[in-house]
């Protein structure tokens, strides 16, 4: 069984080292993509032993899509990580001795993640661990087409492994703010692609199969999409914060409640209200408001 690492990068000296150190031991290779890194990212992810490719960024779905479209037919399995994740030494164990072991017709593997918030394990909330797919068979997977909060989809049979990978970014709180900011205009073309339907709409949405992801991404947009811009954002980190207890993860959790469970997602929404109220006051399409008001050109 052959295993490849999928790493996208744009300027992460501070995290990549660390991420390929956590798959030495059960990757067979390892691919950084990277989007015009000016720091140090490819001459660390080179003497890790990864092979580093380069491509101009226009979303993350573009991106994975064309790293998996670039791996050898030899690949027999594709692991998606992200940058500022690590593999914990569990699932690493699960990865080398429970993967060989499934059946043929398993396309697909999901694992939980979990995340740490200025140096502090988010516990409370009812936010992680999330259930995610993150390992699939080569030529069986693909990433989602949209702009945010994009899931890996597999048409086959899925199984789970008890093991977790940990999102621990390094950066300042000055960064996750601006790179949050970046986030809440590229959901905002997810949401208006919901009422517009300007793009092809692809979704993990699903009540049937179960699937956290699928469960959380239905009630995104069969509900949460619904409820009244604004009001939706207090909701969320209303329930988040004091129904599920967020304000027990301390100084740091309130501060990640607060910033992630409502700042960004009142911001979405104010992005949101911005851009539709641009196309009414101009007469302009939805495709040219997102392009003059968010910057994010949607035909790329």
């Amino acid at each position: 069984m052959t295993l490849t690492v999928v790493i996208l990068t744009k300027n992460e000296e501070c995290h990549i080292a660390r991420a390929l150190a956590s798959v030495s031991d059960i990757a067979t290779r390892c691919v950084v993509v990277d989007s015009g890194s000016t720091d140090r990212t490819r001459d660390l992810a080179e003497e890790q032993g990864a092979e580093v490719l380069q491509r101009p960024w226009v979303n993350y779905a573009t991106q994975f899509n064309w790293a998996i479209d670039q791996l050898s037919e030899d690949t027999d399995w594709v692991l998606r990580l992200d940058a500022d994740e690590v593999v914990t030494p569990e699932l690493a164990a699960q990865i080398q001795t429970l993967l060989p072991a499934l059946n043929a017709d398993t396309e697909g593997v999901y694992v939980s993640r979990r995340m740490h918030f200025l140096g502090r394990a988010i516990r409370w909330g009812g936010v992680f661990p999330i259930r995610v797919l993150r390992l699939f068979r080569h030529g069986a997977g693909r990433c989602e087409d949209r702009w945010m909060d994009e899931h890996i989809l597999v048409e086959g049979t899925t199984t789970s492994l008890a093991g977790e990978i940990i999102d621990d970014n390094l950066n300042s709180l000055t960064w996750w703010t601006e790179k949050h900011n970046a986030y809440a205009s590229r959901e905002v073309v997810d949401l208006l692609n919901l009422e517009h339907g300007f793009m092809v709409h692809e979704t993990v949405a699903d009540l049937r199969g179960g699937q956290q992801a699928g469960v959380k991404r239905w009630l995104k947009e069969k509900v949460y999409a619904r409820l009244p811009g604004g009001f939706r954002a207090f909701a969320y980190f209303f329930y988040r914060y004091v129904l599920r207890l967020g304000f027990l993860d301390g100084r740091e959790g309130t501060a990640f409640h607060v910033l992630q469970g409502f700042w960004y997602r009142y911001l979405v929404d104010m992005k949101f209200h911005e851009v539709e109220t641009h196309m009414q006051r101009t007469d302009c399409d939805v495709e040219t408001a997102i392009q003059e008001v968010l910057g994010i050109d949607v035909c790329l």
